[in-house]
C-alpha cells in the first residue's frame, strides 16, 4: 500500500486543443480517474457523446453545459463555482466557456476518455486544430458526434 501525491507543480499535461488537461491519477479498484481541466474564454467542446459517464465539479468560472435530445433545443446549464455535474453514459452533450474568464474544473471519468485525451493531447496549444486527426481518434475510442448516430 502507498499513498501517491499530485502538487499543483507536477502531474502530466497536455493540451487537448485549446484546454490544458493535467492527469492526477486514478482510484486503486476503481475505474476512475480524476483530471484538472482548464477551459480558455471561447473554447469548448462540439456536441458529442461517449460510454464513460462523467462528474464535471466547477472550481473557477461558469461553464456552459448543454444536453442534446432529440426533437427539442438543447437543455441549457451554466455552471459556477461549487457546481457538480454529472453527464450519463451515452448522453449527447457539450460544454463551452462563453464567459471572459478562464474556467478550471475538476474531472472524474473512465480510463476509456483517459486514453483519448493521451491520444489527442499535445505537449504545446496547438497553432491550429487538427480535425481529421481529432475525429479519427474519435472513431477509434467510441465518441459520436451528431453526424455519426448517438
Amino acid at each position: 500500500m502507498k499513498i501517491d501525491v499530485t502538487t499543483p507543480g507536477d502531474g502530466e499535461t497536455l493540451w487537448v486543443v485549446a484546454d490544458r488537461i493535467r492527469f492526477l491519477g486514478g482510484l486503486a479498484g476503481s475505474n476512475l480517474e480524476l483530471i484538472e481541466v482548464e477551459v480558455p474564454p471561447g473554447s469548448g467542446t462540439p456536441p458529442h457523446s461517449h460510454a464513460s459517464p462523467e462528474l464535471i465539479y466547477v472550481i473557477e468560472g461558469e461553464l456552459t453545459v448543454r444536453h442534446f435530445a432529440t426533437g427539442v433545443p438543447p437543455e441549457v446549464t451554466v455552471a459556477g463555482p461549487g457546481t457538480s455535474v454529472r453527464v450519463d453514459p451515452r448522453a449527447p452533450h457539450n460544454y463551452s466557456n462563453d464567459g471572459v474568464d478562464p474556467v478550471r474544473m475538476l474531472v472524474l471519468i473512465e480510463p476509456s476518455m483517459i486514453a483519448f485525451f493521451r491520444d489527442i493531447g499535445t505537449a504545446e496549444p496547438p497553432a491550429q486544430p487538427d480535425f481529421a486527426r481529432i475525429g479519427a481518434a474519435m472513431q477509434r475510442h467510441g465518441i459520436k458526434t451528431p453526424t455519426m448516430p448517438i
